[in-house]
């Protein structure tokens, strides 16, 4: 099940609301599970069973690292605990991978078990072991394995992140509030996530289906493509990201921002501390800091940053072009961090020229089906191939989606909400404003509905993930 679905909306999420708010207080963490198992298992049944295992083995390491904690024991279970979390999330994710490479290497063939990548495993094994990690640190084990599945598997956040941290939510767990005032901000965030998804993020799918299937490629046309590519992910992931917090606020958890205008960055190191931040500082936390951070010298701090990144684009995907796509900006950080960041930092229009000019290949890259693919594609942006530069396709797209590129582009800017901002400050547009939201709340939901009524163009790209 998806957010951006009509059994979601109409028929989970009230019910869902229903059961939640009718239960007594100390009932409420286990009718958020069980919601959230029927959310899991509605597309994949079976791998409810790998997750509760999954949540069980974590749980009984869990308070064995604690009970054990100053000792040898104590950090064998918990590289017992993150080594069956990473085996589950290696097998489905990477075995096919794995094999496929041994075969191109050695050209001895190899039959691939085709084994399906369940929905959600990558954000939820990170979870586990990020809660492992927390409290063979020093943070108190879970004694409730109940609270413990229900932060595993709470389904705002289960399928499409962010990544919240065991440390982040676990008074919450126990203790949380809720109110009418946080479940109205939660809604307002829950539909405009929503609207990015479905208003912006499909229509630009849109766009991008259309290139990959045209026969008449020109200069223009890859342009357009991978500027439709940048918007469309970033509307994609920051919507769904929106909409499990605004769902978190209703259900009376905060969870972190996890976007922050990534494109107004005015460097490449910028734009990693703006765009998947909970991704981010979860490498940064569990993997960079260990490997020695800063700390270390030159040589072995080059070492741990591209054994970041290689981590951080196998983690989005198993296939070269995701390897590829986190070396590149492996590399790209260190010439920023050792010479180039002090210099763009004079320049911060030209920098975010730079940021943008970098950034839209990378995004052809990451969203290639091979490294082949993604060279063709990039050399395109530059007429490799003799490829023509405008074709009456291309000049047919950019009238089709113009509007919806602007729209697109300024609402990836901070400038929309800053002019909302200052027109609620005043005392006849704060009325205004709050007399308004409602109707213009129920108003995107009602489009919204009709455009998935329709049937319309509605990808899941995590399904890659």
């Amino acid at each position: 099940m998806i957010f951006s679905s009509i059994p979601f909306l109409y028929y989970f999420l009230p019910l869902m609301l229903a059961l939640y708010f009718a239960c007594p207080k100390r009932m409420k963490n286990a009718a958020l599970l069980l919601g959230s198992l029927i959310f899991y298992g509605w597309g994949e049944p079976k791998y409810v069973l790998l997750m509760a295992v999954s949540i069980a083995i974590c749980y009984g390491f869990g308070l064995l690292t604690e009970k054990y904690r100053e000792t040898g024991a104590g950090r064998l279970c918990c590289v017992a605990s993150v080594a069956v979390s990473l085996s589950f999330l290696i097998y489905f994710k990477y075995t096919d991978f794995f094999l496929e490479s041994f075969t191109a290497v050695t050209g001895i063939k190899t039959p691939l078990p085709n084994v399906a990548l369940p929905i959600g495993i990558s954000f939820y094994t990170f979870q586990l072991i990020s809660y492992t990690i927390d409290v063979y640190r020093g943070e108190q084990a879970q004694r409730s394995i109940l609270r413990l599945a229900a932060y595993i598997a709470m389904f705002p956040q289960l399928v499409a992140g962010p990544i919240v941290r065991y440390r982040e939510i676990s008074e919450q767990l126990s203790e949380r509030t809720h109110s009418w005032e946080l479940a109205a901000l939660g809604v307002r965030r829950f539909v405009a996530g929503l609207a990015k998804k479905i208003l912006l993020a499909n229509q630009l799918g849109e766009l991008v289906a259309a290139f990959q299937a045209s026969g008449e490629k020109s200069v223009l046309f890859y342009w357009l493509y991978a500027a439709a590519l940048m918007l469309q992910t970033y509307f994609d992931f920051s919507g769904y990201s929106d909409m499990a917090i605004g769902l978190g606020q209703i259900f009376g958890f905060r969870f972190s921002e996890n976007f922050n205008y990534p494109y107004i960055a005015a460097s490449i190191t910028e734009f990693w501390r703006r765009w998947h931040i909970s991704l981010g500082t979860w490498f940064r936390d569990y993997v960079y800091i260990p490997l020695g951070g800063n700390r270390v010298g030159r040589g072995r701090q080059l070492v741990n940053i591209f054994v970041v990144w290689f981590l951080t684009g196998f983690w989005h995907g198993a296939a070269w072009n995701f390897i590829a796509w986190g070396l590149c900006f492996a590399l790209l950080l260190v010439v920023e961090k050792w010479w180039l960041l002090e210099r763009i930092k004079r320049f911060r229009f030209l920098a975010h020229i730079y940021v943008l000019l970098l950034l839209l290949p990378s995004f052809v890259l990451f969203h290639a089906q091979s490294i082949q693919a993604a060279a063709a594609d990039i050399g395109g942006l530059f007429g490799a191939g003799g490829v023509p530069l405008v074709s009456a396709e291309a000049c047919y797209c950019l009238r089709s989606f113009f509007v919806v590129l602007l729209i697109g582009v300024a609402a990836a800017t901070p400038f929309p909400c800053r002019i909302a901002e200052r027109i609620g400050k005043t005392r006849v547009g704060g009325r205004l404003m709050d007399a308004a939201e409602p109707v213009v709340l129920a108003a995107l939901l009602l489009v919204m509905t009709a455009y998935l009524v329709d049937g319309s163009f509605n990808p899941f790209l995590y399904f890659r993930f």
